[in-house]
């Protein structure tokens, strides 16, 4: 997965094609909340401009920017609050079309490659968390196996071998069983966790807490392709060429933040955090066209059950605006 995901040059977040865009004419795979609405930024800004404030920094980090968009609403929204933001990014294509749309706002925005070793101010990632590379474990006849990749007759081929590695709960039943790890996540929170000083993080992404996400009849895991709009469960087939994502585990998410010094500030689905950020009066006075596609980020038939808002923080805990109806905190 991560070798299709981000191999130099040939993976899929390495290459030219264009991902983000909210038609299949347009070239693109898949579309995420910012491309389809920038109503999605601007009710995100309102909890991201409170974390500011009640952390007293002026620094946004915004994780896996995509084509920039999010990054633009969000300026735009907190205006001069932010002083600057780095965005941390792999892709190199990606990175130029995201200077492209941002160049108006100068030197304000900012790009790295890696972690910054020291941070203060407000963690952003939109749909970061499901992109990170996992492990595929296989329950057959009651031996769980590692799940990997090999090459036969000149093709990619699953391979399984025997593992002492196990979900992080127990599966109820003895019949054949087939889900993800996510110990790089877990890892990348861990290293969050060092490396933020001061301030807060928001993730927003699709999955379950843990008692959902591992239940004895999601026995055929969550590994998913996206191409041309069009998804697939195929990994093994064009890789390179499409996305792959896993779903996320949000109690593990939290679990290794915490343990490594990141408390949970709040989780809620994406539709009560928007609501509770204040989508619901900029619905009434958009245009039809973001009516209509901001309807989609809070239908609980769409977006609005399936993703999930995470928060953490370093410093004191507050009743962030996100979370303050609705909090589901306890069921992770």
């Amino acid at each position: 997965m991560a070798l299709a995901l981000y191999a130099p040059g040939l993976g899929y977040y390495a290459n030219a094609s264009r991902k983000f865009g909210a038609l299949p004419e347009s070239g693109s795979d898949f579309v995420t909340a910012p491309e389809l609405t920038p109503l999605f930024g601007r009710a995100l800004a309102q909890q991201v401009g409170e974390a500011l404030r009640v952390t007293g920094t002026h620094e946004v980090y915004e994780f896996g920017a995509g084509s920039g968009a999010l990054a633009e609403q969000l300026l735009d929204a907190l205006g001069e609050s932010v002083k600057r933001y780095t965005i941390v990014d792999l892709s190199a294509t990606l990175r130029q079309r995201q200077q492209q749309k941002l160049a108006r706002f100068g030197d304000r925005v900012q790009w790295v490659s890696e972690l910054p070793e020291q941070m203060a101010g407000v963690v952003v990632g939109n749909e970061v968390l499901d992109a990170m590379p996992v492990k595929l474990l296989v329950r057959k006849q009651g031996v769980w196996c590692e799940r990997g990749v090999t090459v036969a007759e000149g093709k990619f081929a699953w391979a399984e071998r025997e593992t002492d590695l196990r979900p992080p709960v127990k599966i109820p039943g003895d019949h054949d069983y087939l889900t993800e790890i996510h110990p790089q996540a877990e890892a990348f929170m861990r290293t969050l966790a060092d490396r933020l000083q001061q301030g807060a993080a928001f993730f927003l992404d699709y999955g379950f807490p843990e008692s959902e996400y591992y239940h004895s009849q999601r026995n055929t895991g969550t590994v998913m392709c996206h191409r041309g709009h069009m998804a697939d469960p195929d990994p093994l087939e064009a890789p390179g060429e499409k996305d792959i994502t896993a779903h996320v585990n949000f109690t593990g998410i939290a679990l290794a933040a915490q343990d490594a010094g990141l408390p949970v500030l709040g989780y809620t689905s994406q539709a009560r955090f928007l609501f509770n950020c204040g989508i619901l009066p900029m619905l009434d006075e958009a245009s039809l066209v973001d009516r209509t596609a901001g309807q989609r980020l809070v239908n609980e038939h769409e977006m609005g059950e399936l993703f999930k808002v995470i928060a953490f923080h370093k410093g004191e805990f507050w009743d962030a605006q996100g979370f303050r109806a609705g909090d589901r905190t306890g069921r992770l």
